[in-house]
């Protein structure tokens, strides 16, 4: 069954407008951040509320910076799509390249993180379902997943259905990907209304 008739979605849901392969469209690297200083901080906010000293946290889709409270010392395990940006980013004690639309299985063992990040990045994944269930998999029971996003994306390489959603919309689509991969207490919270800069939902569930 495909995920977007397991999701009860239309089979086009997950298509993208650019069909170029996806490492190849972020081979250069963006030294940029891609919401403003306000929905940064505010991010860096709800980090610091639910991130304790010590936690053992992958930051999925990464790049060169992750947002995390400056004060707080963190085991962090990066995943991304260009090396450069990566190795940019001094919060990595390791990093990967993975494609997940070619293959959402992740190397890391079981119970293995604390918290997992997804900053800005969740509207680009194909298979969303298998890759959250594979994130469920590396959480130690009770550990924290937030998948953060704002109205800006790389619109060609955003899903079908992500584009045809307002920001409501997106977070009942990220509260599906984690009820089918079987998350629980799931929370959309909006730390960024837009109303004097870039607005910033995060949706918080528990494995």
């Amino acid at each position: 069954m495909s995920e977007a008739k397991e999701l009860g979605l239309p089979e086009d849901a997950f298509d993208k407008q650019d069909g170029e392969a996806d490492l190849d469209f972020y081979s250069a690297p963006r030294l940029v951040t891609h919401i403003d200083d306000a929905a940064v901080a505010a991010l860096t906010r709800h980090y610091a509320s639910l991130l304790k000293p010590g936690d053992r946290v992958l930051d999925l889709m990464s790049s060169w910076v992750s947002h995390l409270p400056p004060d707080l010392a963190l085991d962090v395990v990066g995943h991304g799509m260009n090396t450069d940006e990566l190795g940019a980013n001094p919060w990595l004690g390791r990093w990967f390249v993975q494609d997940l639309n070619r293959d959402p299985v992740l190397v890391e063992p079981d119970a293995a993180f604390d918290a997992v990040l997804i900053c800005v990045g969740v509207q680009y994944l194909q298979r969303p379902v298998s890759v959250f269930r594979e994130l469920r998999r590396v959480l130690r029971p009770g550990g924290v997943i937030v998948a953060s996003y704002s109205n800006r994306c790389f619109p060609t390489k955003a899903v079908a259905i992500w584009r045809h959603l307002d920001m409501e919309g997106q977070a009942t689509l990220i509260r599906l990907y984690c009820e089918k991969a079987g998350f629980s207490d799931i929370r959309p919270l909006v730390l960024a209304d837009g109303r004097s800069g870039d607005p910033l939902i995060a949706v918080d569930a528990h494995a």
